[in-house]
């Protein structure tokens, strides 16, 4: 996919986000806030519209019935979502204004990011569309969406283009979402494309969180991101304390926060 593809993504993407927000959005305003020409915002509410997202309107569009019940259950359909929501926020109380961040795709980070809205003057950069999506709106905030091959499934880039990135950056902290930490296979996920650019992203970086509900310990993906050593720190809910592997994670030198 090339760059002006995933910024048309990011727009609408955007679109979608305000329609939600406001329920109805007009040409004219979308096309001063977003610094296109009505033309362009007419053709991304056409394709809205065609994915069932929004219904076009004289002049605007509002959120159609399909993607408002969607909305309305939205956080229900999202595993473990409460538990998500307060390691996100554990996060970023540990975030400082300014930081800079590498942050990698998946529902835990999208809430991760959205958490870090409180923050002020964050420099972010991520494979994830959700995460630059839902930061877009963030004025204070320089977001940068590494290019690269799409997984058009799981929204995140990957591939020698991104890879090729990251000579260019260097981070505070890697905050990433893992599908298994465990002591035995370490960090791993199940998705082969992105366990390069995730190993990456913590090369590249001061410190280490991994953001990973209660599920994801002890369990072993397909892929490994790395080995687990004393720089990783696993912020994790609360009912991980009854885990019996916390304790064997900690004694490897791994630092345990709840949330």
């Amino acid at each position: 996919m090339t760059d002006s593809n995933l910024k048309i993504d990011i727009r609408r993407n955007k679109i979608l986000e305000l329609v939600r927000q406001h329920k109805k959005v007009y040409v004219s305003e979308l096309s001063r806030t977003l610094g296109v020409t009505p033309v362009t915002i007419r053709n991304d509410l056409a394709a809205l519209e065609s994915d069932g997202y929004v219904e076009r309107i004289n002049g605007g569009a509002i959120l159609s019935d399909h993607d408002l019940r969607f909305q309305m259950g939205k956080h229900t359909t999202i595993e473990n979502y409460k538990e998500k929501q307060a390691i996100a926020t554990a996060i970023a109380d540990m975030i400082h204004d300014g930081d800079t961040i590498f942050i990698n795709s998946g529902t835990t980070t999208e809430i991760v990011a959205a958490a870090l809205k409180k923050r002020k003057n964050l420099n972010i950069v991520t494979n994830s569309i959700a995460v630059a999506s839902t930061l877009s709106d963030a004025d204070t905030f320089r977001i940068i969406l590494l290019g690269g091959e799409l997984n058009a499934k799981y929204g995140f880039t990957y591939g020698a283009d991104t890879q090729n990135r990251f000579d260019h950056y260097h981070a505070d902290w890697a905050i990433l979402s893992i599908d298994g930490i465990s002591t035995v296979g370490g960090l791993t996920t199940y998705h082969a494309e992105e366990a390069t650019i995730d190993h990456m992203m913590i090369c590249e970086s001061e410190r280490l969180l991994i953001a990973a509900d209660h599920t994801k310990i002890g369990r072993t993906g397909f892929m490994r991101v790395c080995a687990l050593s004393d720089g990783i720190c696993l912020v994790t809910n609360a009912t991980a304390d009854t885990n019996a592997e916390i304790n064997a994670l900690r004694a490897m030198g791994v630092q345990v926060i709840t949330a």
